[in-house]
């Protein structure tokens, strides 16, 4: 069997997978509590990989694998992360593969947690049966990754498939990353939730400041909910969001001519609309491309891609370690 984790900022989740497959025997879901600083938190996962697997009834020496889709960049030769921006102190050169496999007895391999989800959502999910497929994450950031032959492509350091970073707005605002106009500045759920708050601050979204006014919670699903209300301003903002994903998506249809395009993450979330849109802003723009040959689709398997992504994963790099 092999475990997949999914390391996020706010939550850690574990599955036991049988390999090759999206069948899950035990999962465990904690928080991550990363102010407590990486060692701890490592040390917790230790106790909880411990703890599903007993629930699998196995010991983790008896898995084959273990897979960790991390939310940033790593060294895949060390196993070392090595900026982690959602994690509290970002884990600059933590030995995340090497501490667990030294206590847990079996190999462990990581994996960004955006191109996790692609492979997971390619094999088992809105993917399946098809050969080439793109994905993107739309939440807090914007990711991807690229699956050709049904092999997760990696490029350079495992950097293939950052969609939030292409450049779409040449004097747009500034991205985290550092660059100017990236799709993730425009579109990603703080993006959002910035712009947003600069039309409630001018008095331009009476539904939404009497939705925040009574407790709810400021996020991209509520914009829309007062969009559709009727704040205009809102209507326009997301009109915006939901042509510059397009845009994105446009760009990547043209770069790898895919058989299946699949959206997911928070974001995404905001449904039909958004899916519409896109599907209508690829067929505008990508001209050298059969775009209806080109399915654009919703993810399917929800908080379990990124388990089942880095489960399939550690399964694959196995197999090349034992052809070695």
């Amino acid at each position: 069997m092999m475990l997949g984790i999914d390391l996020g900022g706010t939550k850690i989740a574990y599955a036991v997978v049988l390999p090759g497959t999206s069948t899950i025997v035990a999962r465990h879901v904690t928080e991550t509590r990363s102010h407590e600083g990486a060692p701890a938190v490592l040390q917790r996962m230790i106790a909880d990989c411990r703890d599903v697997c007993a629930a699998a009834g196995i010991t983790p020496a008896g898995l084959s694998g273990i897979g960790i889709g991390v939310p940033g960049v790593f060294d895949d030769t060390t196993g070392r992360t090595l900026f982690l921006p959602n994690l509290h102190g970002t884990w600059p050169n933590v030995p995340v593969a090497q501490t667990l496999s030294d206590s847990l007895g079996c190999a462990v391999w990581l994996i960004n947690d955006a191109r996790a989800f692609v492979l997971a959502e390619a094999l088992h999910g809105a993917g399946r049966g098809a050969d080439n497929i793109v994905g993107f994450t739309l939440g807090t950031g914007i990711g991807g990754g690229v699956v050709i032959g049904r092999d997760l492509y990696l490029g350079i350091d495992g950097t293939a498939g950052e969609f939030g970073h292409q450049t779409l707005a040449l004097n747009g605002p500034r991205c985290g990353c550092g660059n100017i106009g990236c799709l993730e500045a425009l579109a990603s759920g703080p993006a959002i939730v910035a712009r947003a708050t600069q039309m409630l601050k001018e008095g331009n979204t009476p539904h939404l400041a009497q939705a925040l006014a009574n407790g709810e919670v400021f996020t991209p699903a509520l914009v829309a909910q007062a969009a559709n209300a009727g704040d205009g301003a809102l209507v326009r903002l997301l009109d915006d969001v939901y042509a510059a994903i397009g845009a994105g998506v446009a760009n990547v249809v043209t770069m790898f001519s895919p058989q299946v395009v699949v959206l997911g993450g928070s974001v995404s979330n905001l449904g039909a609309p958004l899916l519409t849109a896109v599907r209508q802003v690829v067929h505008e723009r990508c001209r050298a491309t059969p775009v209806d040959r080109i399915a654009i689709v919703p993810a399917v398997l929800g908080a379990d891609a990124g388990m089942l992504g880095a489960a399939q994963w550690a399964f694959r790099r196995l197999q090349q370690w034992e052809v070695q």
